[in-house]
């Protein structure tokens, strides 16, 4: 690319975070591409840690106020410099914020504008970005939308999971209609995406989240023994399906099976979790072992016997796209035994490349989970082109380059 080419203004809720490890990565590799970027990151990190990889990013980041009342001050100053500098176009945009906050009573509606003004005042109308990208289309696309009202910057946007299935159709569709393209990381949501357009043109590209292929190596394993490693990676919330994964376990204790079963993640639900495990007598059988990072993630997968998770679609409508895990699981030559919810067959084909099961049925889990340990051999051919799957359609180097070049077009360097 042209060295003088302006950089893409990355909008993320929060940055670094461990739990979002395809976007730090996404980041890294497009600045390899030549891909200039800004964060602007809606919050401080939050965890203590973060994956080494997130060091070689060379992005400044800049962090915007989180919340209205304690900054006020912060924010007071910020939209009244950008009122100054836009007048009546600012007091147009600041009303229509206003009569949507008040229409779909939602105050964070507004937050979402000052947050947009501030971004505006202090980063944008000086030109110092040429497009920008959010990643989720709940709150990052909602300053995205804003800002570029107020600075008549393109934008464009990442939707994942709960961020399309939480959202109100309506004001989806809106920022589908305002955006110049929107990416997304399955087919099943692109299918739901182009179902809310309503004629609109703006273009849907599905990009899968890729995987380091390199980092995830596969290696050969030794038949599966007692007492069997079972292993399951992911945030502590209700669409993980971890309640029906722990009654399933309970059920193969109750069959004789001898296991240990190891968890990696926390979450909201941590604690009716842990109820649970002590309610089915489960204590001496399961470890949470909370949030680690990835290097230890990835010693784990070495050891384990089989991978578990029992996806499903939470009563919000939460659910997942294609869970990151299961990629990272299948590209190590785990066997993976999963729900058919949402996007995840596109990746695991049942008798393929792993073993699905309905959703909500502890019982089914329990027993895909007991003729994989119990059966090796019938995973002998399953793992191989689990593999070549992963490699097919994961790996994060290819899956950028369709990103870099839509971001090239954007940033005017086509």
């Amino acid at each position: 690319m042209k060295t003088d080419v302006k950089p893409l203004g990355m909008i993320l809720k929060g940055y670094p975070r461990i739990s979002e490890t395809f976007i730090s990565r996404e980041i890294l590799l497009l600045e390899s591409l030549g891909i200039p970027i800004k964060i602007f990151s809606l919050r401080q990190p939050r965890e203590t840690f973060s994956h080494d990889h997130v060091r070689e990013i060379k992005a400044p980041v800049s962090y915007m106020p989180e919340y209205v009342f304690p900054h006020w001050k912060t924010l007071l100053k910020s939209n009244g410099m950008a009122w100054m500098r836009l007048g009546k176009h600012y007091t147009r945009c600041l009303g229509s914020a206003i009569l949507r906050a008040f229409e779909r009573r939602k105050p964070a509606t507004l937050r979402h504008f000052l947050q947009a003004g501030h971004l505006a005042a202090t980063q944008l109308l000086d030109s110092s970005v040429a497009h920008l990208h959010a990643h989720f289309c709940h709150t990052p696309t909602s300053v995205a939308l804003f800002a570029s009202e107020l600075t008549g910057l393109p934008f464009s946007f990442t939707a994942h999971a709960k961020d399309i299935y939480t959202s109100e159709p309506e004001q989806l569709a809106r920022k589908i209609q305002k955006a110049k393209f929107v990416v997304t990381c399955t087919q099943y949501n692109a299918r739901y995406l182009k179902g809310l357009m309503n004629g609109t043109e703006t273009p849907i590209h599905t990009i899968y989240h890729g995987i380091d292929l390199e980092f995830f190596e596969f290696s050969s394993r030794t038949r599966p023994a007692p007492p069997y490693r079972i292993l399951s990676v992911g945030r502590l919330v209700a669409k993980k399906g971890y309640d029906d994964l722990l009654k399933a376990l309970k059920i193969l204790e109750e069959e004789g099976l001898d296991f240990q079963f190891v968890h990696i993640g926390s979450g909201d639900i941590e604690p009716n979790i842990r109820k649970t495990i002590r309610e089915l007598g489960l204590s001496h059988r399961v470890q949470l072992l909370g949030t680690l990072p990835h290097d230890l993630v990835l010693a784990h997968y070495k050891k384990a016997h089989l991978f578990a998770l029992a996806c499903k679609v939470a009563e919000n409508g939460d659910r997942d796209g294609i869970p990151n895990v299961l990629v990272e699981a299948m590209a190590v030559g785990l066997p993976v035994v999963t729900t058919r919810v949402s996007a995840i067959p596109e990746l695991v084909e049942n008798g393929v490349t792993g073993t699905l099961v309905e959703s909500n049925n502890p019982k089914a889990m329990a027993e895909a989970i007991r003729r994989n340990l119990l059966h090796p051999e019938k995973c002998d051919a399953l793992i191989p082109r689990a593999r070549e799957r992963v490699e097919e359609l994961f790996d994060n180097r290819r899956c950028v380059m369709q990103l870099h070049s839509l971001f090239k077009e954007a940033l005017g360097d086509a």
